[in-house]
């Protein structure tokens, strides 16, 4: 469960990290860095497919600055997993109700711009 999120800072289990994440089960990625930047590629969300989730929540910044690779959507419908993408705060919220509910999701946040 993410237990706060703020512009640059993400709390989950009590630990706080500064930099974007991404999250697979009980699993916390740090440092996640993109090959382009703010463009999120399939190969950038790798690391998170498996085994595929059912969700996968992208936090795209708190403004939204990060964009989604072109395709994205489809390669992921393909692999059987449902995309979300929203500002982070937003993400963060969405992300946690499927937890509460007991869905297998995954995310990948942009925790800046």
């Amino acid at each position: 469960m993410i237990e706060h999120y703020s512009f640059g800072r993400m709390m989950i289990d009590g630990q706080v990290h500064r930099r974007d994440l991404r999250l697979a089960g009980a699993r916390v990625l740090p440092d996640w860095w993109r090959a382009e930047g703010h463009l999120c590629t399939l190969a950038d969300l790798e690391a998170i497919l498996e085994p595929a989730p059912a969700y996968l929540v992208v936090g795209t910044g708190a403004s939204g600055n990060m964009r989604l690779a072109p395709g994205l959507e489809a390669a992921l419908e393909a692999r059987g997993v449902r995309l979300r993408a929203a500002p982070t705060a937003q993400a963060v919220t969405e992300y946690n109700a499927f937890l509460r509910d007991g869905v297998n999701v995954a995310g990948a946040f942009h925790l800046t711009c």
